[in-house]
Parts: C-alpha cells; structure tokens; sequence
C-alpha cells in the first residue's frame, strides 16, 4: 500500500509499506488527513521529538472496515492520535494526554499518511452529523479546547489568544463556546477574519496595533482573565505575563525554540497561575465534536486546500516556502 514519508528534513516521496497486518485494534481505511504547523516543523527539520525517515499524519479521518465491537464497518470515525503507559505520574492522576511515554501518530511513530491503519477502538470517535473533512478538523481543535480547558475558562472570563494558526483558532473556538469574551491576536489578517468567524469579539493585527495597549482599552486596564499562547515565541511568552490580568491565567501550548528570559516578580506580585497544554482528553474530542455539529465553527474557512496524496510533497514544499498563506493542508488519502 501506498504512503507518504518523510525521509528527511525537507525529503518527501511517495513509498510502498506493507499493509497492517491482522492484530489487536480496528482496522481502518485513512480517508483524509490534516497536516498542522508540527508537521511542517518536522518537514523543516525543527522538531526535536521527530526521527527519520518518518510517515508523518495525526488529524485522522477514516472509515472502519472491520474488527469493532461500538463502531460497525462503514462508520466514518476520526482519531485519537496519542499512547499512554497506564504506569507515569501523569496516567495514575488520569491525564493521559501528557504521559511521559506518550507517542503521537507522525512524532515519535509513524503516522496515518497511508492508506490503511490499526488502531485500539477507545482511540476512536465519531459522529453521524460531520463530514470527513469536519472529522478531520476534530483533532486540531482539541488542542486548543484543552488549552482553553487548562485555563478554566468560564463566560465571567475575558480571553486572550495568541495565534490564530489551526491551533489557535481552536483556542479561540473553545473560549467562545464556553461563553467567554474572546480576543484573537496575529499578525495575519485573512487568519484574524477567520477568527472572528469563529466568535472572536475583538482582533489584534500586532503588525499594526500595540497589544498591550489595545488588551488594556478593552479591558478596562486590567487586561486578560486568561492568555492563552499558541505560537510559540519568546516574545509572546514573556507578553502573556506581563499582560495577564492580576491573578489571572497564563496557558502555553506553544512550544518557545529559544530559553525565555522572565522578569519573575510579576508572577508573585500577580499571583498568577502558569500552566503548560500537551494534547488533549477524551472530553475534548467530545467538547469539539458538539461545536462542529452545531454548524457555528467556520470548518471551510479553517482549511487552506485539499490536496491529494501524489501532490501532497509539492504542497508541503510551498507550504515551507509561503508559511503564512497557509493554515491547514488536507490530504485525501484514498481519492
């Protein structure tokens, strides 16, 4: 069967594997696949937790062909794309998202860019209501609810988000489905409008607004209840602190690829909590899914092209090349 891997930073082709053989888990025909800004980060070669050659994809939309006992064959399903040891801190206090010996479809396994997978059922999750491409949009934006949900985020809240990529925009549609008074902050504009589509009250164009200044007009100066970061930067690291409201939330999903330097007397004087965001919870999945069935979330606007499997390394490429023209790829696996 056929398979897009990742050879190399910057090397993609197209590869035969073998095809899963029988075993533990459902089978499933991969119908289409998202790729996010840590797959490209893996195709540039700046993804630590990345080994090559790689198959990369973990936004899973597919189709059940046999071995369910809950989901029959010809259910459309997406993915939950993470492992967890049952055995770490983190699985024993029951947040498996953040096992310390997680592997993620496409990180530190090979992923779902091939056209068939197995996968242990509970991983799976559906819905009757959303197409594949809404499917394949459920994963990315778990991200950004469990972000939201780290926050504690309630409609008494006035939320902040940094960066409106895939991530981000989940970010942004978890605060407003929680009721919270949201402000979407980018320095692209056709990514800010999405954001607004999604709910977003307010937006910053940083490349032509002081946020600070326009966090403090909206907030009456008190700024944000909740920041949440989902670029990535030093820069915005350090921002979310000193803009955050006193007592307020600090959550970081991005990853910053250089140390932070702190002037770490606001987090005392604000008595602030920090708070990190790794993957997501079953809950999650669930949370988004009811988003995407109310029709409210702009699920055409998030997706930048749909592309197919033999054209997926030229696109990739471009991406590389033009990474703010792009927010989400969308690979059909089996076209």
């Amino acid at each position: 069967m056929r398979a897009l891997s990742m050879l190399s930073p910057g090397n993609l082709t197209i590869i035969d594997v073998p095809e899963p053989t029988d075993g533990e888990g459902v089978l499933l025909r991969v119908e289409m696949v998202g790729l996010c800004g840590s797959d490209l980060n893996s195709y540039r070669g700046n993804n630590p937790m990345v080994t090559y050659p790689r198959i990369p994809g973990h936004e899973i939309a597919a189709t059940v062909m046999e071995g369910g006992t809950r989901h029959a064959p010809g259910t459309k399903v997406t993915v939950s794309p993470y492992t967890h040891c049952g055995r770490c801190g983190a699985c024993r206090n029951q947040r498996f998202n953040a096992c310390q010996s997680n592997e993620t479809f496409g990180v530190q396994r090979d992923g779902a860019l091939v056209q068939w997978i197995r996968v242990p059922e509970e991983k799976l999750y559906t819905s009757t209501l959303l197409s594949i491409q809404e499917l394949c949009l459920v994963e990315p934006l778990t991200v950004g609810f469990h972000g939201v949900a780290r926050g504690r985020v309630s409609e008494q809240d006035t939320v902040a988000v940094y960066g409106c990529g895939g991530v981000g925009l989940g970010a942004v549609a978890g605060a407003v489905f929680r009721g919270a008074h949201t402000i979407a902050i980018d320095q692209d504009d056709d990514k800010l409008d999405v954001a607004r589509s999604a709910g977003a009250a307010h937006v910053i164009n940083t490349k032509c607004c002081n946020a600070t200044k326009r966090l403090k007009e909206i907030t009456n100066g008190r700024g944000p209840d909740v920041i949440i970061e989902a670029i990535g930067l030093p820069e915005t690291f350090q921002a979310a602190v000193e803009q955050v409201a006193f007592t307020g939330r600090v959550v970081y999903i991005g990853y910053a690829k250089r140390p932070v330097a702190y002037e770490t007397k606001l987090f005392v004087q604000k008595e602030l909590d920090i708070l990190g965001s790794r993957n997501a919870l079953p809950e999650d999945f669930g949370a988004v899914i009811s988003l995407l069935e109310s029709g409210t979330f702009p699920a055409e606007r998030a997706i930048s092209a749909v592309v197919n499997l033999d054209d997926a390394p030229g696109s990739i490429a471009l991406w590389a090349a033009e990474p703010s023209k792009i927010t989400k790829i969308m690979v059909q696996v089996n076209a």
